[in-house]
């Protein structure tokens, strides 16, 4: 038997990829999926990938940031697979500056989205985990849930030109501890994962050469300079920048059984790297 077999999963931001990655080796393991993104298309692709490799996914396409969303995020797992076992908040994007050069709406945006948003996803599932905590002590059947928001190493360290960025991974950093503190009697486990280096378009276009994605009326620039990019892709200690499924397999990892004693830590994906 798959080690997810039976759960039922939440995973934000999962239409591209880390997000994808993760809802794909969930899937692969047995869990059934809700997958997110504020692109409709790119959700149906990522349930049709889970629909062809077996396993079970609904989409709930939709921006993370608006208020009515956590609701929906939540009830569209109960509804549809009966329950909910794994959150991942992993939507998110970057949208750099100095600080002398940062808008009010370039720092908000990013906190809404890295911070706020999981708060309130977190906050929605609330009353379910409750409950369903409460009716499985009393028939002495009790079930660990787990929790893993997606952090940064820009947040255990900081990262020039992205003060926005780093506050908003370091903030959910502590909202995890938090929460890992409140939700142990109901044997939720809540832990963060900082990534370091990886792979995403949001780091392989090239800087200044055009790239950008939209978000929601917003044209946003992404990428890092080829050249800067392979020297730091030198400096890791395993050598290279990490995958969307290296990313992916650090989440699992935290949502194992093995991991039921685990609660209110956070793992650096880096490859030995952390910015220091």
């Amino acid at each position: 038997m798959s080690k997810l077999t039976g759960k039922v999963a939440i995973v934000s931001g999962s239409g591209r990829g880390i997000g994808r990655a993760i809802a794909l080796k969930f899937a692969g393991e047995g869990a059934r999926v809700v997958v997110n993104d504020l692109d409709p298309e790119a959700c149906a692709a990522v349930v049709a990938e889970v629909t062809a490799m077996g396993g079970e996914a609904v989409g709930c396409p939709g921006s993370v940031t608006e208020a009515a969303f956590p609701d929906r995020f939540v009830k569209t797992a109960l509804d549809r697979f009966g329950g909910l076992d794994l959150i991942v908040n992993n939507a998110g994007y970057t949208w750099d500056n100095v600080i002398q050069k940062m808008t009010d709406e370039q720092w908000d945006a990013i906190l809404d989205v890295h911070l706020k948003a999981p708060f309130r996803i977190l906050r929605a599932a609330s009353e379910y985990l409750r409950a369903a905590a409460k009716r499985e002590a009393e028939s002495g059947k009790p079930v660990h849930r787990k929790v893993v928001n997606i952090s940064s190493v820009s947040g255990t360290n900081g990262n020039a030109g992205q003060a926005n960025y780093s506050a908003a991974k370091a903030g959910i950093i502590g909202l995890t501890r938090a929460l890992a503190k409140e939700w142990g009697r109901y044997r939720v486990n809540v832990n963060a994962v900082a990534f370091g280096l990886i792979e995403t378009r949001l780091t392989t276009a090239p800087a200044h050469g055009g790239a950008s994605i939209d978000i929601e009326g917003r044209t946003i620039p992404v990428g890092i300079n080829p050249d800067a990019f392979s020297k730091l892709a030198q400096i890791i200690p395993l050598g290279r920048a990490g995958t969307p499924e290296d990313a992916a397999g650090a989440v699992y990892l935290l949502c194992l059984p093995e991991a039921d004693y685990v609660t209110g830590e956070c793992l650096t994906c880096g490859g030995g790297y952390k910015m220091a």
